[in-house]
């Protein structure tokens, strides 16, 4: 069953790749920019399955992995904008549907009292691809420093690398949802270009500060459990000396 996930994923995926490539003629670059991404969170997700012990995926994880399917299309359309005149309106299309379905998924899992660890992670790992996505078209037309809503994430899973406290798990907020949220619409609708280019500008800074205040707190939460742990032992360790 763990590996049926990844097979349909892989097959879903090249299905919208081939609906991609007759409609508007996506090329080498788009069809090896979603092949790449696209086998590689089916083999992801099966990795992620097996080690968290399930047997099979959750009615939620589905609907993730169509998400993340759809992330990797819009990957292959960003690709291959660097290559042709971008096909816009059906990246803003198939993210918007990606968007939809980000707050169906968390619905499922709660009806259905099939939320996991791994499903919490997925759904995360699958927002921050299509934002990190989303902010390379944007930064290609718009300002470069938006390449930094997408990189957030993988900054902070680097500095992890180099700090492990960081990487240590921090209270659910339901806020970090909102901000996600937010900078993925936010993308969308700079990527859709309907707005002025001042207003685009002002609302992705906007975002871009609502992800720092996000990974800020918790940043410093992490930081300050850290020093407080280390005292916390070495108090217990003075006292059972003593007794």
């Amino acid at each position: 069953m763990v590996r049926t996930v990844a097979v349909t994923g892989a097959i879903v995926q090249v299905l919208l790749l081939a609906t991609l490539g007759a409609s508007l003629g996506v090329g080498p670059v788009g069809w090896s920019t979603g092949l790449v991404c696209g086998l590689g969170a089916a083999v992801a997700v099966q990795r992620g399955l097996a080690r968290s012990g399930a047997r099979r995926a959750g009615p939620a994880d589905w609907v993730t992995l169509a998400r993340a399917m759809l992330a990797c299309s819009v990957a292959a359309l960003v690709a291959e904008s660097f290559v042709r005149p971008a096909a816009r309106s059906t990246m803003v299309a198939i993210a918007a549907v990606a968007l939809v379905l980000d707050a169906v998924d968390g619905q499922v899992a709660r009806r259905t009292a099939t939320a996991t660890p791994f499903g919490a992670r997925f759904d995360m790992e699958v927002d921050a691809f299509l934002i990190a996505v989303l902010s390379v078209e944007v930064a290609r037309t718009l300002a470069p420093w938006v390449l930094a809503i997408g990189a957030a994430r993988y900054a902070f899973v680097a500095a992890g690398w180099v700090w492990p406290w960081l990487t240590e798990p921090t209270p659910p907020r339901y806020w970090c949802k909102v901000v996600a949220a937010l900078q993925g619409i936010v993308l969308t609708v700079a990527v859709a270009d309907v707005l002025p280019r001042v207003a685009n500008e002002v609302a992705l800074a906007a975002a871009l500060a609502l992800l720092a205040e996000s990974f800020g707190r918790d940043v410093w939460w992490l930081w300050a459990r850290h020093h407080r742990v280390p005292s916390t032992r070495v108090t217990k360790r003075a006292l059972a000396e003593v007794s």
